[in-house]
């Protein structure tokens, strides 16, 4: 896959940025994600210093056989060492983590998928620090770069608690439905395909950039007298301090393991005697597109390859009463484009949707079960999606996605049926005429096995921290893991 060239046209610090902001590697189909707890914090800014020049920067395509970013979390600004003062600027969502009570009810994590059962981010797992992101064209050489790493992050004072490898399966997720069609354009880079209206102002995804409201989002700030050696870039809403979020944005972590059998055999089971037409029908109208991508608002009758990448359509417009696509169907949640309030099907309703995306960066785990096998009973392997998507506000982007959208049983006017791939014991119903079809008590498709929320700082952001001299901060505020 050629790399795409990157044309930068209102101001971004492109060489500041780390890679993923812009591009998720796909053509590195090799990938792993390590997840470390820093024990030793002077040796930990050591491996940071050494690790900044190294970093995949988002500054020219990346055309090399690896690549390499780090992300952050907020309890290890702390054990770094990151004054009190300016952990308190971080957001409130950051400094406590994903696996509070409080956010587990926003996140719908109870349950089968409360963080006491998780793999790793939960409170009986070893804290999460630090996430090292790798890629690599094949899998000898993404062994050989992490080899690389733990040696380096070992005498970093950094202690390895979860591996997470992926496999890669192709531009299908575990379902068999092609993904990754529909992300949000960065405001300022030209020469990526485009369609759909979908340009987002830089600080919808990128801390120190004014979002669709015009404004700065909540990001890290040091004061002045922390940084004498001027490593960081002023405040650009002209406080004093020093930014150390700019550049940067918030990582999402989630492990969602995939019951693809139990998929297949709901669809299969409410098809009923009309066979594998009818159902993959059925599977379709719970995701929205059907298999091949092509979107079911272009294609209501059949699965048509050739719409597989089309992302230019409008659901009130053309599918208002959810004809086409069920109103409750997994993308239509995730983007509503131009369905919401005020004035569905106009430019403003659009705005809104604007205000709530996030750019996707996840890998697949596990391998391919095809449908036959699924429908026979599977194989008995975990297979699943490490969901990482980027934002800079977590309240209004993946919480507000999440918890508004996708888990909310009464979106777009609904009742009593959240969304049916990501919640279990709802309903669903697909309209039609003369009568809809309507599925009650879904059984569970997707199981949360891990989660945290990550900073990916900046270039002279991860440079300054392995500046810092001192002990662990002390800091007052809730953090979690």
């Amino acid at each position: 896959m050629a790399a795409t060239a990157v044309t930068v046209t209102s101001g971004l610090e492109l060489d500041d940025m780390q890679g993923l902001v812009l591009r998720g590697y796909r053509r590195l189909r090799a990938a792993s994600f390590l997840l470390y707890t820093v024990e030793e914090p002077a040796a930990a800014r050591a491996f940071l210093a050494e690790l900044a020049p190294r970093l995949t920067t988002a500054a020219t395509p990346t055309t090399a056989d690896t690549a390499l970013n780090l992300a952050l979390s907020a309890s290890c600004l702390i054990r770094l060492g990151l004054p009190a003062a300016a952990v308190a600027t971080c957001p409130l969502e950051l400094r406590e983590g994903m696996a509070t009570p409080h956010r587990s009810r926003i996140l719908g994590d109870l349950g089968a998928n409360a963080p006491e059962h998780w793999r790793f981010g939960g409170p009986s797992t070893s804290p999460v620090h630090l996430m090292l992101l790798a890629y690599a064209t094949d899998a000898a050489r993404l062994v050989a770069l992490i080899d690389e790493l733990a040696a380096s992050a070992a005498s970093g004072g950094a202690v390895e608690v979860a591996r997470l490898e992926t496999i890669d399966i192709g531009q299908a997720e575990h379902f068999g439905f092609h993904d990754g069609i529909s992300q949000p354009r960065l405001e300022g880079v030209a020469g990526a395909r485009h369609e759909g209206g979908d340009t987002v102002r830089a600080g919808e995804l990128v801390l120190g950039y004014r979002d669709e409201y015009g404004l700065y989002a909540t990001r890290p700030l040091i004061d002045a007298r922390d940084d004498p050696d001027r490593l960081l870039p002023d405040d650009v809403e002209g406080s004093g301090q020093r930014d150390l979020g700019r550049n940067g944005s918030y990582i999402v972590l989630r492990q969602l393991e995939q019951d693809v059998p139990a998929f297949w055999r709901f669809a299969a089971a409410a098809a009923g005697d009309d066979g594998a037409d009818r159902r993959n029908e059925v599977a379709a109208k719970l995701v929205g597109r059907w298999p091949s991508g092509a979107p079911l608002v272009l294609a209501s009758e059949r699965d048509d390859a050739t719409l597989k990448d089309r992302n230019d359509f409008r659901y009130h417009t053309a599918d208002e009463a959810g004809l086409r696509c069920p109103i409750g169907a997994h993308i239509r949640r995730a983007n509503p484009r131009d369905s919401l309030d005020p004035n569905p099907g106009s430019s403003a309703s659009i705005a809104v949707s604007k205000h709530h995306r996030l750019l996707r960066r996840g890998r697949s785990y596990g391998p391919r079960l095809p449908i036959d096998r699924a429908l026979e009973g599977g194989d008995g392997a975990a297979r699943g999606l490490y969901f990482m998507c980027l934002n800079t506000n977590l309240p209004r982007q993946f919480e507000f996605v999440h918890q508004t959208w996708a888990l909310s049983p009464k979106f777009g006017g609904l009742y009593d049926e959240p969304d049916p791939i990501l919640t279990a014991g709802g309903s669903f119903s697909i309209p039609g005429r003369p009568v809809r079809r309507r599925f009650t008590n879904l059984p569970r498709f997707v199981t949360v096995r891990g989660g945290a929320y990550f900073l990916l700082p900046g270039i002279r952001a991860v440079r300054y921290l392995g500046s810092m001299g001192g002990e662990p901060g002390n800091s007052s505020f809730p953090v979690g893991s």
